[in-house]
Parts: structure tokens; C-alpha cells; sequence
């Protein structure tokens, strides 16, 4: 008798801890999609796509190493459609003494996995997930004691431990973080790197048709599906991004521009996060880019940060204070989330270039989803959990446990700063600074009241005045609270009333 391995749609990578010391001989590998994890909130079509897409080929792979792999595919007549009763119906087709997977990413799954043993009365070994630099218990040693976290003395860590753009025990350069360097606009004239994409083969061309026909009404369109879907793709599309948009990344990883979503981010997050790369080979490739002179320090730290220090940092939070941390609504917002997050009908030229963007590609890059449909969701105080499910929804890259923390805590300030240290909250003068939007807005973004006036303006100065008893205190927002206390009350409630009428508006 062997072992079932469990893989599931995220763990697709040969070094899966699940797989260490298979015996190819008497073990079997199950893979299953299942409807569950399609529909539990409504997925882009080309996010189902894209991990449906990714396991098949991985399995194929599996295949070809001679190990045995059992599949279950979405439209198979007997599938149940739930992990649980798929592993029930594998342990009866196979002669199996236990169960060995690797610990999932997300808190309900895991849930799932631990009462496998009593159900099956059968041993099962959940093993740590080893692609990442910190495991959970390296988290919690970091973590304990603290009073507040931040990324950045977590990041500093991770750093002397990797040895990643370190000279001895001191950061390279002279200084742990260059982020001040990467704030710079898109020059007017700017050429934006084309990006390696990549044409659906037949495995593709099946799963899109089985996505187009079983989720037709889910968000999304198909027709732009193009992300690496194998394991070398996903290392073409690493070698493109390091060649041609890796050594302008830091100076405009901030910049916005119409009709180029992309710009000279990585599109890497859906690969790592189902395992076709791993952060390790992605931050020593950068890291190699600046020894030999490709790319400069700035853009190099600052995207090694994203992988080293803020992705790891968010898992560990993650697993540190779930299940209570999906609860989280500090500042009390309950508005519903407005229609057009699912349309893009809105007069708003910013939130309607990023919502369509998404809606074509499964992705926007982290500034549009902080400062655009994440500050505009603070600002109008919708209801956390409402906005996390769009996230998990609606981006390729979107797993509970890196979506959730950048939601609810980054975006939203929902943890009352456990996560970041103020609320990323910002008038329409940044958005007008950092794109080309506001000059296509039916808005005004000079205006800070009146019907015509921005409405990022409006609903600012109304969400601090609103949240003056949560946020007063916080050191870095000082000086907004002193200009709003020098405002006289009939100011302030005109803010007030304007704000909530242009809310009000929406849901009407």
C-alpha cells in the first residue's frame, strides 16, 4: 500500500513538499476541480481559467515522469465538487495507507484537511508549505511580543537571513529601502515595455471553452487570456520581465497611464502564487540583474521587498490572526459595495480604466488597486468583507491569504493598523500627480466642492471628519487634522452633507 498526495489548484510546483519521497511504484497523486473552490465567491473567468489551465499541464507533467496521477476534472459526470468527498472517493479507488499533503493557503481549506483523519480513519500528514522564505512558525517568533507589526523590521530580517543584497551584516547600498526613489510620474512621450504573453495551446483552448460555457456570468471576458499557464512559460515571462522592465520598475512602479495597464510591473503574482515559480528564483534572478549592471539598486530592492518582505510579511499575518482577522472593521463602514466595481459605469475616469482593465485582464497593478478602487472604498465607507470578496474575485493572483491582509488591512485600515501604520486614504490631487486620468474625467479634479468637483476631493476631507475619534490620534495624520480643526463647523458640514449625498447617489 502507498500514499495518496494531495495537490491542490495553488501547490503546482515539483518541489511541493507533498511530494518529497514519492514512491512512484505504489503512490498515486490526486488532483481535483472542484466546484467549490470555483464558485465561493464569483471568480473571474480567466482566473478559473488560468489554475484549471496550470493543473492540467502539471499533471501532464507528472505523467511524463511516470507517476501515477489521478485527475479530476470539473465536468466529470461523478465529480462531487468538493475536496473532501473527491479524497473519499480516491481512498476507495486506490490502496492507500494515508494522505500527505501540503498545508494550504487559505484558512477554511485548512479547516477542511484536518478533519480528514477522523472522517477517513486514515493517517494524514500536513506538511509546512517550504517555498516560502519564512514558514508560519518563523513568523510567530517574529512576531511575538510586539505590539505593532511592521513590514519593513520584518523585511529587514529577511533580508540578513536570505543574504539578498547584502554586503556582510549591512544592506547593499548603504540603506534597507529606495523607495523614495520609485515615486517618480510617467514622463510625457514614455515608452512602455511590450510584454511576453502567451496563445492558448489545445489544453488552453478546452479549458477556455469549459470556463466560457459553465461560468458565463461570472466577471470577466476570456478573449485577452494570455498568462503562463507552465512551468516554463512562467520562466519566460521572468526573463522578459528582467530584460526589458525590471531597470525602470523602481523610478515608476507608482505611475498610472490609460491604456496601459501593465506598465513596468512584473505580472509574475499568478505564477508564484500557484507555484510555477518560486519567490526564491525570482528575487535571486533580480538580485543577479543588479550584480551585473542590468538594473539599478532602487528598482531591484523595491521589487525584492515586494516578494521577500511584503508577501511574506502578509502570509504571516495571515495565518498569525485568522479566523478572527476576516471580522475586522475598525472604522465601521457598512456601505454596500457600488455596481459599478462590477461594470465600470461610472463618470469617474480612473475607477472606470482600472475596473475595465480588470475586467480584461484578471490584474491591475498594486497602485491601482491601493489608491484607486481601494481608497476610493475607504473613502465611501463600504463594508470590508464586501470589498474583499471583489478582490478575491476578480484578480488572477487573488488567494485568501495575500489578498485578504492587502485588503482589509492595507486598503481598507479595517485592522485598526496592525498592518500598516495610517490609512491609505488620498484626495484626487495624487491620482491627477501619479496618471494621465483626470484629464478624460467628467469630473474636475481642481474642485473641491460642488456638483463638478472630484469626488476622491469630496468624500477626503468628509471620511476623516467621519473617522475623527479612530484616526485623530495617528501621528501620520497630523496635518490634515490640524487643517480640518482650523475649518469652522458650517465647513465642515458641508463636507459632510456633499459627500454623503454623492454616496447616496450611488446606491440610488
Amino acid at each position: 500500500m502507498g500514499a495518496l498526495r494531495v495537490i491542490l489548484g495553488d501547490q503546482l510546483s515539483r518541489d511541493i513538499a507533498a511530494l518529497d519521497g514519492l514512491d512512484a511504484a505504489r503512490d498515486a497523486v490526486l488532483m481535483m476541480e472542484v466546484a467549490e473552490e470555483t464558485a465561493y465567491v464569483p471568480h473571474h473567468k480567466q482566473k478559473i481559467a488560468l489554475i484549471l489551465s496550470a493543473m492540467r499541464h502539471f499533471a501532464d507533467d507528472l505523467r511524463a515522469e511516470g507517476i501515477r496521477v489521478d485527475y479530476v476534472a470539473l465536468d466529470d459526470p461523478a465529480n462531487t465538487g468538493s475536496f473532501t468527498a473527491e479524497v473519499r472517493r480516491a481512498l476507495q479507488r486506490h490502496r492507500i495507507d494515508r494522505i500527505v499533503v501540503t498545508e494550504p493557503g487559505e484558512w477554511r481549506v485548512l479547516a477542511a484537511l484536518r478533519d480528514w483523519a477522523a472522517l477517513f480513519d486514515c493517517p494524514v500528514e500536513i506538511r509546512d508549505d517550504t517555498r516560502f522564505f519564512a514558514s508560519r512558525a518563523r513568523f510567530v517568533r517574529w512576531a511575538a511580543g510586539r505590539k505593532s507589526f511592521r513590514m519593513e523590521y520584518f523585511y529587514r530580517e529577511m533580508r540578513r537571513e536570505s543574504g539578498l543584497l547584502m554586503q556582510g551584516d549591512a544592506p547593499v547600498g548603504g540603506q534597507w529601502n529606495f523607495d523614495a526613489q520609485n515615486r517618480r510620474r510617467l514622463p510625457r512621450g514614455h515608452i512602455v515595455p511590450s510584454r511576453r504573453r502567451f496563445s492558448p495551446d489545445a489544453i488552453t483552448a478546452e479549458v477556455l471553452a469549459l470556463v466560457e460555457r459553465r461560468f458565463a456570468g461570472h466577471f470577466g471576458s476570456l478573449a485577452d487570456f494570455n498568462w503562463p499557464v507552465t512551468r516554463d512559460q512562467a520562466q519566460q515571462a521572468l526573463e522578459d520581465f528582467i530584460t526589458d522592465a525590471l531597470p525602470l520598475f523602481g523610478d515608476y512602479q507608482d505611475a498610472m497611464r490609460g491604456g496601459e495597464p501593465f506598465m513596468h510591473h512584473s505580472l509574475l503574482a499568478p505564477s508564484l502564487n500557484i507555484g510555477l515559480l518560486t519567490p526564491r528564483e525570482v528575487c535571486a534572478r533580480a538580485e543577479a540583474a543588479f550584480r551585473a549592471g542590468h538594473a539599478p539598486l532602487n528598482a531591484v530592492e523595491g521589487f525584492i521587498r515586494q516578494i521577500l518582505g511584503w508577501r511574506e510579511y502578509v502570509r504571516g499575518l495571515y495565518w498569525l490572526r485568522m479566523p478572527d482577522y476576516a471580522a475586522f472593521n475598525m472604522l465601521e463602514a457598512q456601505r454596500p459595495l457600488p455596481a459599478f466595481y462590477w461594470s465600470g459605469e461610472t463618470p469617474m475616469a480612473c475607477l472606470r480604466h482600472a475596473i475595465a482593465d480588470t475586467h480584461r485582464h484578471a490584474y491591475s497593478h498594486h497602485i491601482q488597486r491601493l489608491m484607486l478602487t481601494g481608497n476610493f472604498a475607504l473613502l465611501a465607507g463600504i463594508r470590508p468583507q464586501a470589498v474583499c470578496d471583489w478582490y478575491l474575485a476578480v484578480y488572477a493572483d487573488a488567494f485568501e491569504w495575500v489578498e485578504l491582509p492587502n485588503t482589509l488591512g492595507m486598503a481598507l485600515f479595517a485592522d485598526g493598523g496592525l498592518l500598516a501604520s495610517k490609512p491609505y486614504a488620498a484626495s484626487g490631487a495624487y491620482i491627477d500627480r501619479m496618471s494621465d486620468f483626470c484629464g478624460s474625467c467628467a469630473y474636475d479634479v481642481k474642485q473641491k466642492s460642488g456638483p463638478r468637483a472630484c469626488p476622491f476631493n469630496r468624500l477626503y476631507w468628509a471620511f476623516l471628519i467621519r473617522n475623527r475619534r479612530h484616526l485623530a490620534g495617528n501621528p501620520r495624520l497630523a496635518m490634515p487634522y490640524r487643517q480640518i480643526a482650523a475649518m469652522d463647523a458650517t465647513r465642515q458640514s458641508t463636507l459632510l452633507r456633499e459627500a454623503e449625498d454623492f454616496l447616496d447617489g450611488l446606491e440610488a
